[in-house]
């Protein structure tokens, strides 16, 4: 279970390693200072794929909990029938 996590935790956030673009080949920025195409906002598209993951995890263990919890309410419920 615990190399499981490792490998989620390795797979989720390896996604940064790819976040910046590599350097211009003359060794500066390529633009004069103030030309250029405006500030855009923030990539989205890694952080996206992390919160969907996430909830999955969560909806998941929400699931697993309410089956075992109903699970445990009918077996209590049959044991004061006398009903096994």
């Amino acid at each position: 279970m615990k190399n499981l996590i490792y490998l989620l935790l390795f797979v989720l956030f390896s996604s940064v390693l790819f976040a910046q673009t590599p350097p211009h080949p003359g060794g500066g920025s390529g633009n004069p200072p103030g030309s250029g195409d405006p500030p855009v906002g923030a990539p989205v598209d890694g952080s996206i794929a992390i919160l969907l993951v996430l909830a999955a995890g969560y909806t998941g263990k929400k699931v697993y909990n309410a089956r075992k919890r109903k699970k445990e309410v009918e077996g209590v419920f049959l044991s004061t029938k006398g009903i096994k």
